[in-house]
């Protein structure tokens, strides 16, 4: 008899305008720290469009192609928009760019607005306060698009663990 899987304790998820280029990106590549962190089990990773543009469609082939490069696998994602639930069911609910972020905080409920923020905001150190939109640019876009995303992840990573950690001494407390 295997242990039963334990519950997710924490989920992140990842915001750009279509859900094709920079947030399954990011859904990605963090998944990749989350498993080498071994917190697999306990972190929920997903991604979303602010824009219904390209439901159920894969990420787009360049974005696939470049991360495929640094070992990251999207081809099993698929586009989906916001959904008002996700403001509940998430932690952190992370935009690209700051039009995305203006997007989300429109629909957002005034409860659940301290779970938003940008994505780069774990890795100031980056130099750019957003991930930029490659869609319309040649494949140094989407190089630059992993170059932050690896960068911010590794703080997010950071973050999720001491949250984690937070999660752990407060029940040992009560």
């Amino acid at each position: 008899m295997t242990a039963p899987k334990s519950a997710p304790r924490y989920a992140v998820l990842f915001c750009c305008m279509g859900n094709i280029c920079r947030s399954p990106t990011a859904e990605g590549v963090f998944r990749a720290e989350v498993e080498q962190a071994g917190l697999a089990d306990v972190v929920r990773i997903d991604s979303a469009g602010t824009h219904a543009y390209h439901i159920g469609e894969p990420p787009d082939a360049r974005s696939q192609r470049h991360a495929l490069k640094r070992n990251y696998d999207l081809s099993r994602q698929r586009a989906r928009a916001v959904r008002d639930s996700d403001f509940e069911e998430f932690d952190l609910v992370l935009a690209m760019d700051w039009d995305n972020l203006a997007l989300l905080q429109e629909r957002c409920p005034e409860a659940h607005r301290h779970k938003l923020g940008l994505f780069m905001s774990f890795a100031p150190e980056a130099g750019s306060p957003i991930v930029p939109d490659p869609y319309f640019s040649a494949a140094d876009g989407f190089e630059r698009v992993l170059d932050l995303v690896e960068h911010a992840s590794r703080g997010l990573l950071a973050h999720v663990q001491q949250c984690l950690q937070a999660q752990d001494a407060a029940s040992q407390v009560s």
